[in-house]
Protein backbone atom coordinates (compact mmCIF):
# COMPACT_ATOMS: atom_id res chain seq x y z
CA UNK A 1 0.00 0.00 0.00
CA UNK A 2 1.29 3.38 -0.96
CA UNK A 3 1.45 6.17 1.67
CA UNK A 4 0.48 9.71 0.96
CA UNK A 5 2.97 12.56 1.34
CA UNK A 6 1.17 13.72 4.46
CA UNK A 7 1.44 10.28 6.08
CA UNK A 8 5.18 10.09 5.29
CA UNK A 9 5.69 13.55 6.80
CA UNK A 10 3.83 12.54 9.97
CA UNK A 11 5.98 9.40 10.34
CA UNK A 12 9.18 11.44 9.97
CA UNK A 13 7.90 13.95 12.53
CA UNK A 14 7.07 11.18 15.07
CA UNK A 15 10.53 9.64 14.60
CA UNK A 16 12.15 13.01 15.15
CA UNK A 17 10.17 13.55 18.37
CA UNK A 18 10.87 10.07 19.70
CA UNK A 19 14.65 10.32 19.32
CA UNK A 20 16.78 11.65 22.22
CA UNK A 21 18.08 15.15 21.46
CA UNK A 22 21.86 15.62 21.43
CA UNK A 23 23.58 18.53 23.12
CA UNK A 24 26.04 20.32 20.88
CA UNK A 25 28.93 21.48 23.10
CA UNK A 26 30.86 23.51 20.54
CA UNK A 27 28.70 26.67 20.80
CA UNK A 28 28.68 26.33 24.58
CA UNK A 29 32.49 26.15 24.70
CA UNK A 30 32.71 29.18 22.38
CA UNK A 31 30.46 31.21 24.69
CA UNK A 32 32.49 30.29 27.78
CA UNK A 33 35.75 31.14 26.00
CA UNK A 34 34.42 34.57 25.05
CA UNK A 35 33.17 35.10 28.59
CA UNK A 36 36.58 34.22 30.06
CA UNK A 37 38.38 36.61 27.68
CA UNK A 38 35.89 39.35 28.48
CA UNK A 39 36.39 38.92 32.23
CA UNK A 40 40.18 38.80 31.91
CA UNK A 41 40.31 42.01 29.87
CA UNK A 42 37.98 43.91 32.20
CA UNK A 43 39.78 42.68 35.31
CA UNK A 44 43.20 43.66 34.01
CA UNK A 45 41.95 47.08 32.89
CA UNK A 46 40.72 47.98 36.37
CA UNK A 47 44.15 47.68 37.99
CA UNK A 48 47.04 49.82 36.85
CA UNK A 49 50.48 48.52 37.68
CA UNK A 50 53.25 51.06 37.32
CA UNK A 51 56.39 49.46 35.95
CA UNK A 52 59.46 51.37 37.10
CA UNK A 53 62.46 51.67 34.85
CA UNK A 54 65.41 49.36 35.61
CA UNK A 55 67.46 52.41 36.58
CA UNK A 56 64.97 53.47 39.28
CA UNK A 57 64.91 52.38 42.90
CA UNK A 58 61.65 53.60 44.36
CA UNK A 59 61.28 54.49 48.03
CA UNK A 60 59.35 52.08 50.26
CA UNK A 61 56.00 52.80 51.87
CA UNK A 62 53.31 50.96 53.79
CA UNK A 63 50.52 52.93 52.13
CA UNK A 64 47.48 50.89 51.12
CA UNK A 65 46.21 53.37 48.50
CA UNK A 66 46.46 52.08 44.94
CA UNK A 67 47.49 54.45 42.17
CA UNK A 68 44.90 55.59 39.67
CA UNK A 69 45.37 55.97 35.94
CA UNK A 70 47.29 59.21 35.44
CA UNK A 71 50.12 60.75 33.47
CA UNK A 72 53.43 59.36 34.77
CA UNK A 73 56.61 61.45 35.02
CA UNK A 74 59.63 59.18 35.45
CA UNK A 75 62.91 60.66 36.72
CA UNK A 76 66.03 58.53 36.65
CA UNK A 77 69.66 59.58 37.05
CA UNK A 78 69.91 60.91 33.45
CA UNK A 79 66.50 61.66 31.93
CA UNK A 80 63.03 63.03 32.53
CA UNK A 81 60.42 60.83 30.83
CA UNK A 82 56.70 61.59 30.47
CA UNK A 83 54.42 58.65 29.58
CA UNK A 84 57.31 56.83 27.90
CA UNK A 85 58.60 59.86 25.92
CA UNK A 86 61.91 61.48 26.88
CA UNK A 87 61.46 65.24 27.32
CA UNK A 88 64.94 66.22 28.48
CA UNK A 89 67.93 65.38 30.60
CA UNK A 90 68.62 66.08 34.24
CA UNK A 91 71.71 68.12 33.31
CA UNK A 92 69.58 70.40 31.06
CA UNK A 93 67.03 70.84 33.83
CA UNK A 94 69.60 71.69 36.49
CA UNK A 95 71.54 74.02 34.16
CA UNK A 96 68.48 76.24 33.79
CA UNK A 97 68.27 79.05 36.37
CA UNK A 98 64.46 78.88 36.27
CA UNK A 99 62.48 77.23 39.04
CA UNK A 100 60.64 75.15 36.40
CA UNK A 101 61.71 72.79 33.62
CA UNK A 102 60.31 74.34 30.42
CA UNK A 103 60.43 71.16 28.31
CA UNK A 104 58.43 69.21 30.91
CA UNK A 105 55.91 72.03 31.29
CA UNK A 106 55.41 72.21 27.51
CA UNK A 107 54.89 68.44 27.24
CA UNK A 108 52.38 68.42 30.10
CA UNK A 109 50.44 71.34 28.57
CA UNK A 110 50.36 69.44 25.26
CA UNK A 111 48.99 66.31 27.00
CA UNK A 112 46.40 68.44 28.84
CA UNK A 113 45.24 69.96 25.55
CA UNK A 114 44.67 66.47 24.11
CA UNK A 115 42.62 65.26 27.08
CA UNK A 116 39.03 66.10 28.00
CA UNK A 117 38.35 69.45 29.67
CA UNK A 118 38.08 69.45 33.45
CA UNK A 119 34.76 69.75 35.26
CA UNK A 120 34.24 72.64 37.66
CA UNK A 121 35.00 70.52 40.73
CA UNK A 122 38.16 69.11 39.11
CA UNK A 123 39.44 72.60 38.19
CA UNK A 124 40.04 73.34 41.88
CA UNK A 125 42.22 70.25 42.34
CA UNK A 126 43.91 70.28 38.95
CA UNK A 127 44.77 67.29 36.80
CA UNK A 128 46.21 64.17 38.47
CA UNK A 129 49.83 63.16 37.84
CA UNK A 130 52.17 60.53 39.27
CA UNK A 131 55.86 61.22 39.79
CA UNK A 132 58.04 58.13 39.73
CA UNK A 133 61.48 59.19 40.91
CA UNK A 134 64.50 57.37 42.17
CA UNK A 135 64.80 57.53 45.96
CA UNK A 136 68.27 59.06 45.64
CA UNK A 137 67.31 62.10 43.50
CA UNK A 138 68.12 65.45 45.10
CA UNK A 139 65.32 67.60 46.46
CA UNK A 140 66.14 70.43 44.01
CA UNK A 141 65.32 68.17 41.06
CA UNK A 142 62.07 67.02 42.61
CA UNK A 143 61.17 70.63 43.43
CA UNK A 144 61.66 71.71 39.78
CA UNK A 145 59.62 68.75 38.52
CA UNK A 146 56.76 69.52 40.91
CA UNK A 147 56.83 73.25 40.06
CA UNK A 148 56.63 72.37 36.34
CA UNK A 149 53.66 70.09 36.98
CA UNK A 150 51.82 72.79 38.92
CA UNK A 151 52.55 75.37 36.19
CA UNK A 152 50.97 73.02 33.63
CA UNK A 153 47.81 72.67 35.85
CA UNK A 154 48.74 69.18 37.11
CA UNK A 155 48.27 69.99 40.80
CA UNK A 156 47.01 66.65 42.12
CA UNK A 157 50.48 65.14 42.51
CA UNK A 158 51.10 61.57 43.70
CA UNK A 159 54.47 59.97 44.33
CA UNK A 160 55.03 56.36 43.22
CA UNK A 161 56.52 54.09 45.89
CA UNK A 162 57.12 50.38 46.35
CA UNK A 163 54.81 48.71 48.86
CA UNK A 164 56.84 47.55 51.83
CA UNK A 165 55.56 44.71 53.97
CA UNK A 166 55.74 45.66 57.59
CA UNK A 167 53.73 47.32 60.27
CA UNK A 168 50.15 48.15 59.55
CA UNK A 169 49.54 51.87 59.33
CA UNK A 170 47.99 53.44 62.38
CA UNK A 171 44.58 54.97 61.62
CA UNK A 172 44.08 58.45 62.96
CA UNK A 173 41.14 59.24 65.20
CA UNK A 174 40.57 55.71 66.36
Amino acid sequence: MKQSARAKRMVRHRMRLSSVPKLNLVPLIDCFTLLIFFLMINYSASVEVLQPDKTLVLPSSISETSPGETVVVMINSNDVIVSGNRVGSISEMMASPSTKFAALEAELKYLASKSAPLADAEKKEGRPITIMGDKAIPYEQLKKIMASCVAADYRKIAMAVMHAEGKTPVKAGG
